[in-house]
């Protein structure tokens, strides 16, 4: 069952210039970095507000990931919007039977060690849309993911 928003992905070519803005600009901390290796990305996370919803900073690790190649076609910009699910299994199995196409099988390993799924743009009206695990300590023994060192 989709809970809330988990957070908005937005790619970005660098950390070190994107994280400053965002703390700078809006008043926000960074409160996470992580490179999530299979994923080629490294993204640092915000919390806003009471930390409902979250703000991910992606940059790209290697030129041939999903955020390199986003970049190269639209340039920076809000790449992903992720739901929390209590199922990630089911709710993409009520997607797909929706219609929506999914981009990867069930299990990938994302940032915090979450289950994340995948949703085409073009099933949700242009959105890329992921579906997140809200049990993400469950999934930390699966993790594959090292986590970084922060400092504003």
């Amino acid at each position: 069952m989709i809970k809330s928003i988990d957070h908005i992905g937005i790619a970005v070519k660098s950390l070190e210039q994107a994280i400053p803005r965002y703390e700078q600009a809006l008043g926000l901390t960074c409160t996470h970095i992580e490179t999530v290796a299979h994923q080629g990305v490294r993204t640092a996370f915000f919390a806003v507000g009471e930390g409902a919803v979250r703000i991910e900073l992606l940059e790209a690790t290697i030129p041939e990931s999903p955020i390199a190649r986003f970049i190269e076609k639209r340039g920076e910009g809000i790449h992903h919007i992720a739901f929390e699910s209590t199922d990630v299994a089911a709710d993409l199995e009520v997607a797909v039977g929706g219609g929506c196409v999914h981009l990867n099988q069930i299990g990938q390993t994302g940032a915090g060690g979450a289950r994340v799924a995948f949703l085409h743009p073009k099933s949700l009206c242009g959105v890329l849309t992921e579906l997140c695990d809200s049990h993400r300590a469950a999934a930390s023994d699966s993790i594959q993911a090292s986590t970084d060192s922060h400092q504003s």
